[in-house]
């Protein structure tokens, strides 16, 4: 009767480790396939677009968009020395600046207010998240009639305190405020039913505790609702911050980049040489600068607000 070969505990530890390795293969794929619409489409209307803008931003293009010599850095170099560019930077920055802080804070009152528990308070949560159902274009629409120098609601207020009648739209020294405040109003809705959610989340044993210790409702709100809400809070920032730098729809149904420039974004300046005087290349190094602007923030938002973020 033959003996059997002699077979070690490694062999079969290697032996295993193989078909393992062939099993994970398959795996892998379907794992691939299930992703490969999603990758299609991203490469589609998201990776090829960007690379696309990158590749334009280095060259002079005709009016097709099409590339007809390679300049290089000079689209931009000539960007960061033109007044107008630098106009739109400083009024990008100045409608972040109005627009974030106020809106966020606005919408963090309104949440507080919303999540008291009384009889009724579900009417103003459907009042305070109604401009969510609103379109960017309606909104301005009605914000245009509002702010009408002889029929606008807004200088009839105004007159009973007797100030003169403000064109709040033609004078630079108002435009881009008054376009912040619609926009305000626009976002709020969004970001009060975020918060809102963020505040019924929160354990009521913490606020029960603090009840019996008999300490006041500004100090709750400090050590309790602010710590707890502070995830919710860091997600509004960051997508506030990166809406209002892409802000297009109010800017070009309201004021058209006027007066002066004074309301003229990135983003508008943007359509404005790719779609009316047709320099695309410029067009995309402007894209480029606020991609790579974005992006920064971003990472800075993420290195420095995460760090005050409490997470349960």
């Amino acid at each position: 009767m033959s003996s059997l070969p002699d077979v070690s505990a490694q062999d079969v530890k290697v032996t295993d480790r193989h078909f393992a390795r062939k099993r994970e293969w398959p795996n892998f794929v379907v794992g691939l396939l299930y992703l490969l619409p999603s990758i299609i489409l991203f490469s589609l209307f998201l990776f090829y677009p960007m690379l696309r803008t990158l590749y334009l931003s280095f060259f002079l293009t005709d009016g097709q968009g099409v590339p007809v010599s390679f300049v290089g850095l000079e689209n931009f170099t000539y960007l960061l020395q033109s007044q107008s560019f630098q106009n739109s930077i400083k009024a990008t920055l100045l409608f972040v600046l109005f627009t974030v802080p106020a809106g966020i804070i606005l919408a963090l009152f309104l949440a507080l207010i919303a999540n008291e528990k009384v009889r009724g308070i579900g009417i103003f949560r459907t009042l305070f998240s109604s401009t969510m159902g609103m379109s960017v274009a309606a909104s301005s629409v009605i914000w245009m009639f509002m702010y009408n120098p002889t029929i606008g609601i807004l200088n009839k207020i105004i007159g009973i305190f007797g100030i003169s009648d403000i064109e709040w739209l033609l004078d630079p020294k108002f435009a881009l405020l008054a376009v912040s405040i619609s926009t305000i109003w626009m976002n709020t809705g969004f970001a009060f039913l975020i918060l809102l959610g963020g505040l019924q989340n929160i354990d009521d044993t913490l606020y029960e505790n603090a009840n019996i210790a008999g300490v006041s409702y500004m100090y709750k709100l400090r050590k309790i609702t602010l710590p707890m809400l502070s995830p919710t809070l860091f997600f509004i920032i960051t997508v506030s911050l990166i809406n209002a730098f892409q802000t297009f729809g109010q800017i070009d149904i309201l004021t058209k980049g006027g007066p002066i420039e004074s309301t003229n974004v990135i983003v508008y300046s943007i359509y404005k040489d790719a779609f009316v005087n047709y320099n695309v290349g410029s067009a995309s190094a402007q894209a480029t600068i606020l991609f790579f602007c974005i992006l920064v923030i971003t990472i800075l938002q993420f290195k420095l607000g995460e760090r005050k973020v409490h997470y349960q």
